[in-house]
């Protein structure tokens, strides 16, 4: 960092509000922040003490760059966009992949019912929840399909399918619908979700004294495991706490020792149906991390009908961006979730405060004790496997760690064209994936680890010297021992560094050398099986999927496609792809006779 060039852009910072960009020594953007007053808040990270992880973001900084907003909203807004836009590793802590199922009643002219955990993606669909695990969504979606006949098929199929048979669709591929039909299906969907079953239930209880008067006992032993089913996915216990005062959502935070723990309720109906949990380090202020981290999430879940929050946050820009209600309560009900949320939050951080310090502890150490073996710094690696059967399908895979986490969107996979040869194919998978960075003007690695040795490091070498990055990328190998396990890394002068197996850089490697394995045997796999079921119908020009199931319905299987006559195909596809095919199908004929 050069600590002049960073005073003199300290002190030119406006007393403004806006967003702010962390970059480090390649230009990558690392780290994105909003302010009320730039000047201030980007100051306080060059001034003073910080927590460990303030003080580790910090030393990567070389550079940052501000937009300045004419308002809070504007500035909360604009960081929300950049860190979407642009992933900075040290935002995204508090993203999570993970979200509940919902029930989805799709807007279609045949309506579905189906589990569905993307609730954006359809904004025409209803969409009820959230359950809190797949087992409850799943229970529920099957309790539904029983009692109310949506369409079960994914497209309209050309005659009645069993489920018509079994009275759990109308069967729209052959019957006109009575319009309303659906509508009406629908809002007793509602009603039955929003625990209004009476209706339901009472119905059920009349077929099913009505089919033991028949004598038909299976029948009515079906009413009767379908209310119990209505009555456990009803009143099933999965709540925390009961009250009859409708639906929101609760958030709050607790910081402690450089980690922050945001915990949320999902009130439904009176019920607390499940609890959001994040711990992640914390990077900046504690409130403007929250803030972000509600508009992130509500990026990408329903609103809530209210969002409860501590009073301890200036909700000002908050509320403007976020299209909810907002309450910060003193007293009562919510004001008592809220105390549950923040208690929550403490005791899980207390939990699992010492196993996450003491796992990133280890993973540091390693990564430090990595760049001391290779004589720099080695944030940013990225490790080369091949795969291949006998020179067939042969791969390569190309995973990307950075301090000592994978990062799945940088892995690249090559299908080379090398043959089984383990060492062009290494050269093969390294210069294209160096030639391209140099072209894109991508972001080299620090360093670049072979999974082999000496011949490996030699083949890798040549690369990257006939690139010119032998200076800028630091090469090193895995030696395995006798029973392929990794005992040591060499570098490119042949010298070896043997690693200690209770070491935290051999649980590095061992984890870095499984995944690069396991993505390229994966992709290897996925070819191989791609092949098999490959036909020569494939590649005849005319044909696609659906004249090649309508080939294969009409002749049975290829040896009867074979068997055929080229008039005989040519009643089922026009006359020049008949042609075709037939052509294709006997090529191989011709060569033998000739």
């Amino acid at each position: 960092m050069d600590q002049e060039y960073i005073k003199a852009k300290l002190l030119n910072l406006p007393n403004e509000p806006g967003s702010y960009q962390m970059k480090d020594k390649s230009g990558e953007i690392i780290y994105v922040g909003k302010a009320k007053n730039l000047h201030n808040r980007v100051n306080q990270y060059f001034t003073g003490a910080h927590d460990f992880k303030t003080t580790k973001m910090v030393s990567n900084i070389e550079d940052f760059d501000f937009i300045v907003t004419r308002t809070e909203k504007e500035a909360l807004v604009l960081e929300i966009n950049l860190i979407k836009k642009y992933r900075p590793k040290y935002n995204i802590q508090f993203i999570d992949d993970s979200s509940y199922p919902y029930i989805k009643l799709t807007r279609e002219e045949y309506p579905r019912l189906l589990i569905a955990r993307d609730t954006k993606k359809d904004k025409k669909a209803r969409y009820f929840g959230p359950f809190p695990d797949a087992s409850a969504a799943r229970t529920t979606l099957k309790l539904l399909q029983s009692l109310y006949p949506f369409r079960r098929c994914n497209q309209l199929q050309p005659k009645l399918c069993l489920y018509y048979h079994m009275g759990q669709c109308l069967g729209p591929c052959e019957y006109e619908i009575e319009k309303g039909t659906y509508e009406k299906m629908a809002d007793q969907v509602t009603k039955f979700l929003n625990g209004d079953t009476k209706e339901v239930e009472n119905d059920l209880k009349a077929k099913m004294y009505a089919a033991s008067e028949k004598l038909e006992f299976e029948k009515a032993a079906e009413y009767k495991n379908m209310l119990d089913a209505i009555h456990s996915v009803v009143n099933e216990s999965q709540n925390i706490e009961k009250d009859n005062r409708g639906s929101r959502d609760v958030f709050a935070w607790h910081a402690d020792k450089g980690y922050m723990a945001i915990t949320g309720f999902l009130v439904r109906s009176g019920v607390i149906l499940n609890k959001e949990f994040r711990l992640r380090p914390l990077y900046g202020d504690a409130e403007d991390e929250f803030s972000s981290f509600l508009i992130r999430y509500y990026q990408d879940h329903p609103a809530a009908r209210e969002l409860v929050l501590p009073q301890n946050i200036d909700i000002t820009a908050l509320q403007e961006v976020l299209d909810m209600p907002v309450f910060q309560p003193q007293r009562g009900y919510k004001a008592r979730l809220i105390d549950m949320c923040v208690e929550n939050a403490k005791k899980q951080l207390e939990l699992k405060f010492s196993t996450v310090e003491r796992q990133e502890t280890v993973t540091d150490g390693a990564v430090k004790h990595l760049s001391q073996l290779a004589g720099c710094d080695m944030n940013r690696v990225e490790l080369f496997d091949n795969s291949h059967i006998s020179g067939t399908f042969t791969v390569a895979a190309c995973v990307v760690y950075e301090d000592g986490s994978p990062v799945k969107n940088d892995y690249r996979l090559f299908r080379l064209h090398t043959g089984n040869s383990d060492t062009d194919s290494m050269k093969e998978a390294v210069y294209r994936r160096y030639f391209r960075l140099l072209k894109d003007e991508g972001r080299m690695p620090d360093g670049l680890i072979v999974d082999g040795g000496w011949t490996q490091i030699e083949a890798a070498k040549e690369i990257l010297d006939s690139l010119g990055l032998s200076e800028r990328i630091r090469l090193m190998g895995l030696v395995k021992d006798d029973h392929h396990n990794t005992r040591a890394l060499m570098n490119t002068d042949g010298e070896l560094f043997e690693i200690d197996k209770n070491s935290g850089l051999f649980f590095l490697l061992t984890r870095m050398q499984d995944e690069v394995h396991r993505v390229a045997i994966g992709y290897h796999r996925k070819l191989r099986a791609k092949a098999q079921t490959k036909s020569v119908l494939d590649d005849v020009e005319g044909i696609g999927p659906k004249r090649k199931r309508l080939l294969l319905k009409e002749f049975k299987n290829f040896t009867g496609l074979k068997a055929a006559t080229l008039e005989e195909i040519e009643k089922v596809v026009p006359k020049e792809t008949a042609r075709n095919v037939y052509e294709a199908l006997h090529a191989h004929d011709e060569e033998t006779d000739q």
